[in-house]
């Protein structure tokens, strides 16, 4: 049986035999825990139990079920099949949580001992006896680890805790290996997760307490609730005799359970509803991030966009407000104007009172008056006339001052090119290296007057020209050298043409040398034959003395013997007159080759060297150089 939780709003409890075939598969990174605990350590109520993974195996008779059948009675020994790891422990981020999180609650619960995230990598088995014995003691703080047998006694702890997969013995013995280490952690994690839901349930205990006073407590601690017992005695008999399923006492018990608790519908319903719709927005999230993979990367050029345009805002911003004080100072001499104004009319009116009062006291005659008034026409013509000349006066200088701002302009943009001009010939500062001393940089202040540049033409025009005389001095000594230079190519071209006809005619006497070699070696082939043919000749003949005739043997002997060491003396001159020739004929090739051979090294290398030289000056190209050079300077010069 499997109790399902009250608070969660289940409406009803699922079947044993349900429970047999399903399976949970929504384990992910978390620990898994299981459901039918109230407490740990001494106070677990039962075994837990999972529906997917283990079954009860009875050992003596067998199990009948049926629509309306009974069971017989499961007396025998109950067997638990292995349950398959579900959490990633091979994955290093996985264990690196698990290790982060083991190193938090460490630190956060005041471990006696120094721990850091690099010791918790690979530890010993001595620091993990003692993260083991502080992290138990929060269930058991009595407990103390046994002096030996903890490979024995720390896998027992969990096993009876309800930790739903084995540790072997050896585990415990190397704690700190690669493959060992992970299932270590993620137990520690999984006893550090009931550490908590025990601190939790400890910290609402009272008022749970309080409401149970029908219970009561065995001699081994473990609570057992009447409410419990008699659900878990009725669904028991109901499940002998062949029910499945057990709604109604899961409505019954649902009932009093909402009473005991006081579980108020309504927030349950509220709450599921906002549950509902949080996980419609982590729908919608996770829709917008499988549609937007690069979202954060757009809202972050976004970002930069507007950063720019904040930038940009606030140089606008800035060169509004330095435009705001300009108009504030141009108002401020406005106003001056203004007030100066005010004050000269205060004036005329006080001399036109003065005058009206004058005129009033006064007696003119017509004469008088018509003759004023002729004066004030006359006068106004004059006032109008020289109005009309101030006009044409300011427009004449306003054309001045434009004409004038145009010269200047022109002149500033002719001194920045003699200027840029000067740097880039290193004419300007005085210390630049071909100044040699002397000041080429033109100071233009047009307050001194239209003389203000007559002094410049003194100061640079003469060291200018003594540069000038040197620049084409040097362009003439550079072509001199060019010229030099085409003709020293010319009589390398020469000489390697001689060089070439030279080598030309030594192959031809090593051939000819070669054909009299050969010669030499077919006479002295023609030679060797003769006196063969000679020698068996008299051999032939020597016979026939020797069968007939006795008469002038020794004679004939003597001639045999003649002629024999005259063929020996033959034999060897030839040969010897063959080996010099040969040997003088090999050492002439040789001699012939490693001639050319360094003649023709010796020419690539000239001619390799000539051709560098001829390309590098004339890729240089000084004289159009110098001479741009030059009449930049006669125009700066006349310019000056």
């Amino acid at each position: 049986m499997r109790r399902s939780s009250s608070i969660a709003g289940s409406s009803s409890r699922q079947s044993m035999m349900a429970l047999r075939v399903q399976g949970n598969n929504k384990m992910g990174l978390q620990t898994p825990q299981m459901k039918d605990r109230t407490t740990f350590g001494k106070l677990s109520m039962s075994k837990p139990t999972s529906g997917a993974s283990e079954r009860k195996i009875s050992c003596v008779g067998n199990k009948v079920s049926g629509a309306g059948g009974s069971r017989s009675s499961q007396c025998g020994v109950f067997g638990t099949e292995k349950i398959k790891d579900p959490r990633p422990l091979q994955d290093k981020a996985f264990i690196q949580q698990c290790i982060k999180k083991l190193h938090e609650f460490l630190v956060e619960n005041g471990y006696g001992h120094n721990v850091s995230m690099k010791s918790l990598q690979s530890p010993s088995v001595k620091d993990f006896l003692k993260i083991f014995t502080f992290v138990y003691r929060f269930l058991c703080p009595s407990y103390e680890l046994p002096d030996s047998k903890f490979e024995e006694e720390i896998p027992k702890v969990f096993k009876d805790l309800g930790y739903p997969f084995p540790l072997s013995k050896s585990s415990m013995c190397t704690v700190g290996a690669p493959h060992t280490w992970p299932q270590i952690v993620a137990a520690l994690v999984w006893l550090i997760d009931c550490v908590k839901l025990y601190n939790a349930i400890r910290e609402n205990a009272a008022p749970f307490d309080a409401r149970q006073s029908w219970g009561g407590e065995t001699d081994d601690g473990i609570v057992h609730y009447e409410l419990f017992l008699d659900y878990c005695v009725k669904c028991y008999d109901l499940f002998m005799q062949g029910r499945d399923t057990f709604e109604e006492l899961d409505a019954e018990v649902q009932s009093k359970l909402k009473d005991l608790f006081n579980i108020d519908q309504f927030q349950m319903e509220s709450l599921a509803a906002e549950n509902k719709r949080l996980q419609e927005e982590i729908a919608r999230l996770e829709k917008e991030k499988e549609s937007e993979p690069d979202r954060r990367v757009t809202l972050r050029n976004v970002k930069s966009s507007l950063q720019a345009d904040v930038q940009k805002y606030q140089a606008y911003l800035a060169s509004l407000e330095s435009h705001v004080a300009i108009l504030e100072q141009k108002l401020g001499s406005l106003n001056d104007e203004v007030e100066t104004a005010e004050m000269e009319v205060e004036a005329m009116k006080q001399e036109n009172a003065r005058l009206r009062h004058i005129l009033d006291n006064q007696k003119y005659s017509a004469v008088d008056i018509e003759r004023i008034k002729h004066e004030r026409n006359e006068l106004q013509q004059t006032i109008n006339k020289l109005t009309k000349e101030l006009e044409a006066e300011e427009h004449q200088l306003w054309n001045e001052e434009l004409k004038y701002a145009r010269h200047k302009e022109v002149i500033e943009m002719q001194l920045s090119e003699y200027h840029k001009l000067a740097r880039k010939l290193k004419l300007i500062p005085v210390s630049a290296e071909n100044s040699k001393g002397h000041d080429f940089e033109i100071q233009f202040n047009p307050e001194a007057g239209p003389n203000c540049l007559v002094k410049y033409r003194t100061q640079i025009k003469v060291p200018l020209m003594e540069i000038i005389n040197e620049t084409e001095e040097e362009i003439l000594k550079a072509t001199q050298r060019k010229m030099t230079l085409e003709d020293t190519l010319e009589q390398v071209n020469v000489m390697l043409e001689d060089k070439k006809r030279s080598v030309k005619m030594l192959t031809e006497e090593a051939e000819e040398l070669e054909d009299l070699y050969q010669q030499k070696l077919k006479e002295i082939e023609e030679e060797e034959q003769k006196c063969a043919k000679e020698l068996e000749s008299l051999k032939q003949h020597k016979q026939l003395l020797e069968s007939g005739v006795y008469e002038g043997l020794n004679e004939a002997t003597n001639e045999l013997h003649d002629v024999q060491r005259q063929y020996q003396v033959v034999l060897q001159t030839t040969t010897e007159e063959k080996r010099k020739i040969g040997a003088n004929l090999s050492r002439l090739i040789e001699t012939v080759a490693t001639h050319i051979a360094s003649i023709v090294k010796y020419l690539d290398e000239q001619n390799a060297k000539i051709y560098r030289d001829y390309e590098e000056f004339m890729s240089e190209d000084l004289l159009s150089d110098l001479t741009s050079i030059l009449d930049s300077y006669k125009k700066k010069a006349e310019s000056v």
